[in-house]
């Protein structure tokens, strides 16, 4: 199977409320459409997740982001200057948007530099964006990494490179309009976040 061929393969199996696993520009992730109880149930079973953890989700651009949460000042300056690419944001939650993906009122979101990963958000609506591995676990980096933890567990996994750096996404809680705290730094630098939220907000 080439890489077109698998990446269509990929959307059927989503759309069939399947659990792919495939690369991000990050790290490997496991991917399940976020409105599907029963699919974002298998990745939360994978994933061996305790109990009220909540999952990050991919989303198309920043319109659907909007959809889905909403967004503050610093958020919309963030997003401005590292979507797509690898900043996860964290946002109080539309409570028209349902999703077991979110354990309570906020939501993580990610519009991701891959553009395989945005089409199929955009045909899709927003997807899991959890890295392929067992909680507690390493990151995978390679298909032969995801099949080593997680086993048959996915549907399908994509077999295909990563970027250079294999870096996950940096986190950041933006649901406070005045400081934006930073969850976990990953591929974007604090130091870069506090540069551009100068005057904006603080950074914590």
């Amino acid at each position: 199977m080439d890489q077109n061929d698998a990446y269509r393969r990929a959307l059927d199996v989503l759309r069939e409320g399947g659990v792919v696993a495939l690369p991000t520009d990050t790290v490997y992730g496991l991917v399940a459409v976020a409105t599907d109880d029963a699919a974002v149930q298998h990745v939360l079973d994978i994933k061996r997740r305790p109990a009220g953890e909540s999952l990050p989700l991919f989303v198309a651009s920043l319109e659907q982001a909007e959809l889905i949460a909403a967004l503050t000042p610093p958020a919309r300056v963030l997003a401005a200057r590292f979507w797509p690419g690898a900043l996860t944001i964290v946002l109080r939650r539309r409570p028209e948007f349902r999703t077991l993906a979110a354990a309570g009122d906020t939501v993580g979101v990610r519009v991701p530099a891959d553009p395989v990963l945005r089409e199929l958000a955009a045909q899709l609506g927003p997807l899991t964006g959890t890295s392929a591995n067992r909680s507690g676990h390493p990151e995978a980096r390679t298909a032969a990494e995801v099949r080593a933890q997680l086993g048959d567990d996915a549907d399908l996994v994509v077999d295909a490179p990563l970027p250079a750096s294999g870096v996950p996404s940096t986190v950041v809680d933006c649901t406070d309009e005045r400081t934006v705290r930073v969850l976990r730094e990953g591929a974007v630098r604090r130091a870069d976040i506090a540069l551009v939220l100068a005057g904006v907000a603080e950074v914590a």
